[in-house]
């Protein structure tokens, strides 16, 4: 079954949130796993593109933005959706930062859910930790 964490992060910055997911995308590729991250928002698909190149000095994440669900597995380690599941693949993680729980999350051994201190989005986090509860779900809370 798949694992819940909720990544609780005192800013209310975006900036922040996403910072902390590219962390997150750094951890789990140096773990050879592979990771989807399914974005709010083109905007916010462009911003992660960019902070993969930059958030750490040496750093090299393959990874690249997709706006529809893939045909076939791609090279790269990790995707940016917008909207869209990853399509066929090993995916291992899943990054949400997305307001709703996204329909193609149990595929996943692991969901990461990223909450920063923004009143609606601490509001959209609770109902999806709901969501995740009320299924069986395991869930982990870590304050950060």
């Amino acid at each position: 079954m798949t694992r819940v964490d909720f990544y609780i992060l005192d800013s209310d910055s975006d900036d922040a949130r996403l910072l902390f997911a590219c962390k997150i995308v750094d951890k789990a590729t140096q773990l050879d796993h592979h990771v989807f991250i399914h974005s709010k928002s083109e905007q916010e698909a462009l911003q992660l593109d960019e902070l993969l190149w930059t958030f750490s000095q040496g750093s090299f994440i393959s990874h690249r933005v997709v706006r529809e669900a893939l045909d076939k597995p791609p090279p790269e380690q990790v995707l940016i959706g917008v909207d869209a599941p990853p399509g066929p693949g090993q995916w291992d993680v899943l990054i949400n930062l997305a307001p709703e729980v996204p329909e193609f999350f149990s595929q996943y051994a692991r969901v990461a859910e990223v909450v920063d201190n923004n009143d609606g989005r601490r509001e959209q986090s609770r109902g999806r930790y709901r969501f995740y509860r009320d299924r069986g779900y395991a869930l982990n809370n870590h304050k950060i």
